[in-house]
């Protein structure tokens, strides 16, 4: 079986509550070995990084390192 989301069945999916019904939110699925990141208004892209990515990529949006 895949393990990816995309071919996983019931992939749990989740955004962040402040998106609601949104129609442009980040969603996150994560597995043992991964963290699949994809946007609601393109589901087929995913992108796969590893839990050291994750934590890397979480870190550096709560210490402002990207201009949003």
């Amino acid at each position: 079986m895949d393990d990816s989301p995309t071919g996983r069945r019931g992939a749990a999916w989740q955004r962040p509550t402040a998106c609601g019904d949104g129609n442009n939110c980040p969603e996150v699925a994560i597995a043992p070995d991964a963290v699949y990141v994809r946007s609601s208004l393109l589901p087929d892209a995913v992108a796969r990084l590893t839990p050291s990515e994750w934590r890397d990529l979480v870190s550096a949006i709560r210490n402002g390192e990207f201009d949003i």
